[in-house]
């Protein structure tokens, strides 16, 4: 969809975060005269009206199918589920729902992006894609899901060679075209929004059918499954491509990086770098001149982002972690070292009982449950009769104070929720800042992710 669709029409905006508040001001730039609706809440009005004043329409109720009805489209923000009733209901009748992303894809039809999804993993490999391009001489867009929406860089003069977008689950169906798709991993998350996995996984690969080339992690045998029938598909994580073997970065047979110069760690996040650097070949370009550039590389924060050390103890920051498995990895990353770990956050319902297997046999020194997710993980590991320190907090202060006295000297403190932020906090970036905080290390020094926008 373009924006000269909306020209005329009743036009809604749903929802005043990020990627609301770039679709309006696009609304203003595009369509000056157009009057638009904006849904939201009570305290997002509030801020709305700062900056527009009465130029918008305020509906601060809850959306049902009739009021929705009212409207000819409705750009709607990624994280309202497409599949709540009253948009089936209003779809039913003729309303038309887009989003900021598919705009923005409807007004840059010819733009080269490689588009970049996965349950985990798929900012890192954003912006590794995009430093790694750059490092080759071509001029880059990181933006997406990542933090910077797509319409934030709508209107920009300057000339772009490659788009590296992040798209989560619940954006995947936007893109008209990708020059790569990329789908790092698929693990369980978003069953709230989604409904069901299997609906999850199909919104995941909806990017493979918008794709030129489809890039797939070739270790999750239902990927390759699932996309068999595409028609130009490059794996990763496999020995007929970039993989990891003996600590190393490997392509086919020939060894050409040591995992131990790269700096993110993990063998997860090598594999991230396999993801990137097969992206990069399927776009006809040398990825073994980009490779050595990765030393550069400035890690994201929130993720596995150690923090430093006070009074003994090291501090790392893994507050990105909203999933079981990627709580698995994080101790994985940190194997051999006395690990206090803290889990729990907001319940989606999701399965234990991995991490409960992981912990049994590579036990670390001590599991601090919280939040509302924190009993019920707390009860699954009891009941295996742990050979580790089982501890159960409400807050973030009191895990973190609990993992002060448990942890000895040259130990590690590590957050690693496995869980969403927002049964305490705004989001996962907010509670990586309090812990930050609560750490003794300065919030605002973590904040930025190097690399977005055009460079």
């Amino acid at each position: 969809m373009r924006f000269a669709e909306l020209a005329g029409r009743k036009v809604a905006v749903w929802g005043y975060g990020r990627e609301g508040r770039a679709t309006l001001a696009a609304l203003r730039r595009r369509l000056p005269g157009q009057r638009v609706s904006l849904i939201c809440s009570e305290a997002e009005a509030e801020q709305a009206r700062t900056f527009h004043g009465d130029a918008l329409d305020y509906i601060t109720q809850e959306p049902y199918a009739g009021l929705l009805w009212s409207f000819d489209i409705v750009v709607k923000s990624p994280g309202i589920s497409a599949y709540l009733p009253a948009i089936r209901e209003a779809e039913a009748a003729g309303v038309r729902f887009t989003s900021s992303t598919a705009l923005w894809f409807g007004e840059n039809p010819d733009a080269r992006v490689i588009g970049v999804t996965g349950t985990k993993g798929k900012s890192t490999t954003s912006a590794l894609i995009a430093h790694l391009l750059r490092r080759l001489g071509r001029r880059v867009a990181l933006a997406g899901n990542i933090g910077l929406p797509l319409l934030e860089l709508l209107d920009t003069p300057e000339k772009v060679d490659f788009w590296v977008v992040e798209l989560s689950s619940f954006q995947t169906s936007a893109p008209t075209h990708l020059a790569v798709g990329l789908v790092n991993n698929v693990y369980e998350e978003h069953l709230d929004w989604h409904g069901s996995r299997e609906r999850y996984v199909a919104d995941k690969l909806a990017l493979a059918d918008r794709a030129a080339v489809l890039v797939l992690n070739g270790l999750q045998p239902e990927l390759l499954a699932r996309t068999a029938a595409h028609a130009a598909r490059r794996v990763f994580g496999s020995e007929a491509g970039w993989h990891l073997a003996g600590g190393q970065v490997c392509c086919g047979g020939e060894v050409l990086f040591a995992l131990a110069q790269l700096p993110l760690p993990g063998e997860h996040n090598g594999l991230n770098l396999c993801a990137a650097l097969t992206a990069i070949e399927a776009l006809g370009l040398d990825a073994r001149a980009a490779l050595p550039a990765v030393r550069d590389f400035v890690p994201l924060p929130h993720r596995l982002q150690t923090l430093g050390e006070r009074a003994g103890l090291t501090f790392v920051n893994d507050s990105i972690s909203t999933t079981p498995q990627a709580t698995i990895e994080a101790l994985r990353s940190l194997e051999g070292r006395p690990v206090s770990v803290l889990v729990g956050g907001f319940d989606r319902g999701l399965d234990w009982g991995e991490f409960q297997r992981h912990v049994q046999l590579h036990p670390p020194l001590a599991v601090i449950c919280l939040g509302a997710s924190g009993v019920r993980i707390a009860q699954q590991l009891a009941a295996a009769q742990p050979a580790f320190r089982l501890e159960q907090r409400i807050s973030l202060a009191e895990a973190v104070a609990a993992a002060r006295q448990l942890t000895p000297a040259g130990g590690v403190v590590l957050l690693s929720p496995g869980a969403p932020s927002f049964d305490q906090f705004h989001d996962y970036a907010d509670r990586g800042r309090a812990f930050t905080q609560l750490a003794g290390f300065d919030p605002q020094s973590i904040a930025a992710i190097e690399g977005l926008g055009i460079a």
